[in-house]
């Protein structure tokens, strides 16, 4: 490539060569999974394969016969659980590219064949000429070439501190060693980078995923660790379908003993064939009625739509299974900058020289203030609003606005001495109404020494006498994790002042400004119920120890407790992963605190079996969020970050990761209550149906009677159950364990409770006299209507005691209308089916007498349920799921 005349830049030819040649700046997709291919790994779901091994077994026992009812149920399941969750995952996907693509659309100005033109950053190439100014994004790698710039690196480098880059002249100016460690080089500018003040020129050198920034990228591609909801499944899985085998074992060998024993004389196996194929299919059904299958369907239909509430409430969740893992969170790694604070300077106090704060914008000490302000910066006024400069001339020019502050075309600038970190002041001259005067500002430590006098609230300069009430004021600020600026005037020149860098000569104080990144209005709120929850928080931030301590104060993060433990960096590194494993619980505030630091919190957090979130929004930040069990990256962050994140925090504030924690714990309870649910009615029906044939009720439930009580189990209920809101005392709970089984003692307990009441009831009702007298006159069908009604209303009524673990049944009800209209209109089917379900359904209509009875009958698992949670609450064995 021909050597570039910045004045022209490359041509429309020499820019398609360089693109064929280096690539277009864009950064490689990582390989997103297809439809179908996310669709075939959601069948590798712990109760997926569960429900697969059943269905075998199922379509094995009844091959030629015509009762494929079954079948096609448990099929229909594991369908359509399989097919909403990969249609959610993808529509997720596709909102995530959206804001991918919408960062890619971000124009810059090149030159381009002799002209300026403004194209669009993925049309950058290696060589173009980029003009930049403050507030641009660094579009590529390259190097400067002209003019001067302060760079924000902090998304790279994790360095709030800005860079300064200019451009040097040599024979190997254009070509410096490309490392981790040159984001010091003043030469270098690096993809993703924001300039904040001064203008300069570009030349591309590096595009897309050649670009540090891309490099990391595609780093981001390792496998996280299981989600501790998969790994509650998988074990659930386990025991759910020990236990169907089990059971199936017992109930076949059951049958085929009674048969033997009933019928001494067989002659052979022949003759004892067809009660072997007859216990085979008992324990098919035993199996398949044990086997929970519509538990997939009713995760994915949760799990998706939390993930819509949150949308709305400024989350956006990549992958489902990251809802419910919020939920489980130990410990949250949480960044200060933008997260816990607003992330930009604001002015939060003026001091004068007697201590006292300074209130409105009129006196006369105000004027002096701004006029100081706005002539000894390196910040512009543009609008309403500072541009250039670093953060602090920013946030100093804008309090000057506010103030009143309009510059005057009649001030000229005489002079200045820019700021420099050893130097730690800048000093302006400016010449006013024929007046020469110089313009002081810097740290406190450097002004403070040379001033002799101070201005008071009249525009009055007096004389300084003791330390007193500023030296208290400024500790007091210091500690409330305030940056303190010195502002001072002096008549005479810079250069007669100065020697050394060191300021001589008498200077008057104007003030003192204290500035900080302002803690985010809601944020000791969302601070407060994540720490309710039992979740431990850790600040990581850049600042000093001090700082960082006041601010972690002010947020309830620091409580005050003696064993809380801050540690800088150094400290950090001094420490084994045995030694920060055993001091994790106590662990408060990283300070000073460097990419590298993130992974490692996150490895020795896991190696304790914590449930790990971690927040971020730099490119540093990346191998940290991709480690976490669920990483939380911020909407204003990099992609990269975003990428290797589970949930982006669009509004960037901690309350919306208060939220999630909240969604995620109510998505494992609804999973809960599901399960209660559908086992009671499994385990009341696998009962019925086992002792029913000893008892002399050979078919008490009919396969079409079956199929519609799956139905009720599977579909509707999980559906009716998903919609359970959340609610504030989940907040109030201590975190599950990873490990923790999904089946607790309370669970256990009202589903065996339940299903054994279920099942007496019904068996009751079958023999006894009383039931007998009233039922059978009608007939066996009337009766076995009877007692199909009996179940399917003891099943519904059931529904609303397995939904809330508090003594009243209709607690928040209001907030799942769902509920209420699913079970209803089961109830109402029930009713059509028991009057027109004719021989369908094995049914004839019930007298208006016999169905009250019914009715009744079915209500009172309420009240048996209400008794339990009474002994439950009174033992403080259980507390609910």
């Amino acid at each position: 490539m021909r050597m570039i005349n910045i004045s022209d830049g490359l041509t429309e030819k020499e820019a398609e060569t360089s693109r064929r040649k280096y690539g277009e700046n864009r950064l490689t997709k990582q390989a997103r999974r297809s439809f179908l291919s996310n669709f075939l790994s959601n069948f590798g779901d712990p109760i997926i394969k569960v429900l697969l091994v059943a269905l075998a077994i199922n379509v094995l026992f009844l091959f030629g016969s015509s009762d494929w009812l079954e079948s096609i149920g448990i099929a229909i399941a594991i369908l359509l659980a399989t097919i909403v969750a990969t249609v959610s995952e993808q529509g997720s996907e596709e909102a995530f590219e959206k804001l991918q693509e919408a960062a890619m659309q971000i124009k810059c100005r090149v030159r381009r064949d002799g002209s300026v033109r403004e194209i669009p950053l993925e049309e950058i190439v290696a060589g173009d000429i980029v003009m930049l100014q403050a507030g641009d994004r660094v579009p590529a790698d390259g190097i400067i070439v002209d003019g001067r710039l302060d760079v924000d690196q902090s998304s790279l480098n994790g360095e709030s501190k800005e860079a300064k880059k200019f451009p040097v002249s040599g024979a190997n100016a254009d070509e410096p060693k490309r490392t981790a460690s040159n984001f010091l080089d003043y030469t270098r500018l690096f993809f993703g980078t924001i300039v904040c003040g001064g203008e300069g020129v570009m030349r591309v050198t590096e595009v897309g995923d050649s670009t540090f920034y891309g490099m990391m990228a595609s780093e981001m591609q390792e496998e996280t660790r299981e989600s501790p909801l998969k790994v509650r499944l998988g074990n659930f899985a386990g025991t759910i379908s020990k236990f169907g085998y089990i059971a199936a074992g017992l109930v076949a060998g059951v049958y085929l003993v009674g048969q033997i024993v009933e019928f001494r004389a067989f002659s052979g196996v022949m003759q004892l064939l067809p009660h072997i194929l007859k216990a085979a299919t008992i324990a098919v059904t035993v199996i398949v009625m044990a086997v929970p299958e519509g538990l997939p369907m009713m995760i994915t239909v949760v799990l998706s739509a939390n993930m819509k509430r949150m949308m709305s409430a400024g989350v956006l969740v990549r992958k489902l299974v990251g809802i419910e893992t919020a939920g489980s969170l130990n410990i949250l790694f949480t960044d200060k900058t933008g997260t816990l604070t607003k992330g930009s300077l604001e002015v939060m106090t003026f001091l004068c020289g007697n201590g006292n704060e300074l209130k409105g914008n009129d006196s006369a000490i105000a004027g002096i203030m701004r006029e100081s302000l706005l002539y000894n910066t390196s910040s512009d006024i543009d609008g309403e609003r500072a541009i250039g400069g670093n953060a602090t001339d920013r946030a100093l020019l804008e309090f000057a606005m506010k103030l009143g502050g309009i510059k005057d075309g009649s001030v000229r600038k005489l002079g200045a001495i820019q700021f420099a970190s050893d130097r730690k002041f800048m000093a302006t001259t400016i010449l006013r109404k024929d007046k020469k005067i110089t313009l002081i500002k810097g740290a406190p430590e450097r002004i403070l020494l040379a001033c002799t006098s101070f201005y008071d609230e009249n525009g009055n300069v007096r004389r300084f006498g003791a330390p007193g009430a500023l030296d208290k004021k400024m500790e007091r600020l210091s500690g409330q994790a305030m940056r303190l600026i010195a502002v001072a005037t002096s008549e005479r020149d810079i250069v007669d002042g100065m020697e050394n860098d060191v300021i001589k000569g008498d200077l008057t104080l104007v003030g003192l400004i204290g500035i900080r990144d302002e803690v985010r209005a809601q944020v000791v709120e969302g601070v407060r119920q994540v720490s309710e929850a039992g979740v431990q928080l850790v600040m990581i931030t850049g600042d000093s120890k001090l700082t960082a301590s006041a601010i972690a104060r002010e947020t309830g993060i620091l409580r005050g407790n003696a064993d809380e433990i801050i540690l800088t960096s150094s400290e950090l590194a001094r420490l084994s992963d045995e030694q920060l494993a055993e001091k994790m619980p106590r662990l408060r505030v990283i300070a000073r605190a460097l990419p590298s630091d993130k992974s490692r919190l996150v490895h020795v957090a896991q190696s304790k079996n914590l449930v790990v979130g971690m927040t971020g929004d730099g490119v540093n930040d990346a191998p940290a969020l991709k480690k976490a069990d669920v990483g939380f990256a911020m909407g204003s962050g990099t992609e990269v970050a975003k990428e290797a994140g589970d949930i982006i925090i669009l509004d960037d504030n901690i309350n919306s990761i208060s939220k999630a924690i909240c969604y995620g714990r109510t998505i494992f309870k609804n999973i809960r209550r599901f399960i209660i649910y559908q086992l009671t009615i499994s385990m009341g029906a696998v009962g019925i149906s086992v002792i029913a044939p000893f008892i002399g009720v050979e078919t008490p439930v009919t396969v079409i009677q079956m199929l519609w009580i799956n139905i009720i189990m599977d579909t509707l209920s999980g559906m009716a159950f998903s919609g359970e809101r959340a609610q504030r005392e989940y907040m109030r709970e201590m975190p599950k364990r990873r490990d923790e089984p999904i089946m607790n003692y309370y669970m256990w307990n009202q589903i065996v409770v339940s299903a054994l009441y279920i099942t007496a009831l019904c068996l009751i009702f079958l023999k006894s006299p009383i039931f007998q007298r009233i039922f059978m006159g009608w007939g066996e069908r009337y009766m076995l209507t009877g007692f199909f009604a009996l179940f399917m209303f003891t099943a519904i009524f059931a529904s609303f005691t397995a939904r809330t673990s508090h003594m009243n049944i209709l607690d928040n009800l209001a907030g799942n209308k769902a509920f209420l209209w699913i079970m209803g209109g089961v109830a109402l089917v029930q009713v059509i089916i028991i009057y027109v379900g004719g021989t369908v359904f094995r049914t004839e209509g019930l007298r208006f007498d016999d169905f009250v009875i019914v009715v009744a009958l079915a209500l009172t698992i309420i009240p048996v349920d209400i008794i339990r949670k009474s002994v439950i609450s009174g033992s403080n064995i259980g507390c609910g799921v």
